[in-house]
């Protein structure tokens, strides 16, 4: 039986395709997806960003989320030593034809980003009745 230490997962950093107006690294939240029957959900874990630094954009089949984060110390304090990264999150996904783009639906709650994405009627899976003569 081998052993697995515990191993604590590194932000990720984003190239970013254009420049952005604001200094700082920007990193690619973890996200989680999953199906349910009525639609795919995405989770996505961007701590510290609030619900009104949060972006989310559909242009031409591509979701696009980006989050903003404000540094956590005040400006009378000075930073000494620095292990948490501060940055801007950003991830983008192409969305297939599966998804109904006009219903979207998100939420923010402790950090985690919640996007449904409903699938279009003609998607879900559905019982065909035989009808006996």
């Amino acid at each position: 039986m081998v052993e697995k230490e515990l191993q604590p997962k590194a932000k990720e950093t984003v190239p970013v395709k254009s420049e952005t107006t604001r200094p700082g690294r920007v990193f690619l939240p973890a996200v989680d997806i999953y199906e349910t029957e009525e639609a795919i959900v995405v989770l996505a874990d961007m701590p510290g960003v609030p619900a009104d630094k949060v972006t989310i954009d559909v242009k031409d089949s591509q979701l696009s989320i980006s989050g903003e984060i404000a540094p956590p110390w005040g400006e009378q304090e000075q930073l000494l030593v620095q292990e948490y990264e501060v940055g801007n999150f950003f991830r983008e996904f192409t969305l297939g034809q599966l998804v109904d783009q006009n219903r979207i639906e998100a939420a923010m709650k402790d950090g985690v980003l919640r996007l449904t994405l409903p699938k279009v009627e003609k998607a879900k899976p559905r019982k065909i009745e035989i009808k006996a003569d």
